[in-house]
């Protein structure tokens, strides 16, 4: 019985959007429920907290959408300069990047008539000399060194959303119940997003959903604890 072969599908991992994107709403929900929840233990009026999560929202987006964005960019940068250091270096030393490339391959535990030869059939393909280097000293492929305003996007996008779902109950209800309706959908959204990290990054949805809930009450009742305690005087 032949064996039948199955076609692997891989999804695009490596422009840091799906970093930015998952962290930003994991980090906008913890910040703001945890911001409105220390407003609101300081017992100030409902436009107050209101406005303290409005603020928490923008700011907090404009931060972590520019942030991602710098930090990718210098990155990014980093990476195409040292790349560029290897290019030179394959063009005027290939003999020894050569033998570099022979060394690395035996360090991998290689034969050395097999490094040998390998270093040799490469380097004369500059190209594919460079993303070898690349890869092995770098630890990057030269063609995909980031995607600085994507990940900027999915940062700035994804903290409003998570900052937005305890923001809620503070938009439409003046019943003095916002503090538990902030709670409750602080829960969900925790329990919905951790799951979804979880189904996305295939590390079991469970697991994900109690470790974001968890994470957000922890942060969110030392916030509150801190506000009822100072209190507005």
């Amino acid at each position: 019985m032949s064996a039948v072969h199955v076609e692997e599908h891989h999804r695009e991992i490596s422009g840091g959007w799906i970093r930015a994107g998952i962290f930003g709403i994991s980090d906008g929900l913890v910040t703001n429920t945890s911001f409105l929840l220390g407003f609101a233990g300081a017992d100030p009026s409902h436009n107050v907290v209101r406005l303290a999560g409005l603020a928490t929202l923008v700011a907090g987006s404009f931060s972590m959408g520019t942030g991602e964005y710098l930090s990718m960019r210098a990155q990014k940068e980093l990476f195409e300069y040292e790349i560029n250091v290897e290019r030179r270096a394959i063009a005027d030393s290939p003999d020894d990047e050569r033998r570099e490339l022979r060394d690395l391959f035996i360090s991998r535990g290689i034969d050395t008539t097999l490094a040998e030869r390998l270093s040799v059939d490469l380097m004369r393909d500059p190209d594919l000399a460079l993303r070898t280097h690349a890869r092995e000293e770098l630890g990057v492929d030269p063609t995909a060194t980031g995607m600085p305003l994507a990940a900027a996007y999915s940062s700035f996008f994804s903290f409003a959303v998570g900052s937005f779902i305890p923001l809620v109950p503070w938009l439409w209800s003046t019943t003095g119940n916002q503090v538990l309706w902030s709670i409750l959908f602080a829960g969900l959204g925790s329990i919905a997003v951790g799951a979804a990290i979880g189904r996305f990054t295939r590390r079991g949805m469970f697991r994900w959903a109690l470790r974001q809930l968890i994470i957000t009450a922890v942060a969110a009742g030392v916030t509150y604890g801190v506000g009822r305690g100072v209190g507005t005087t």
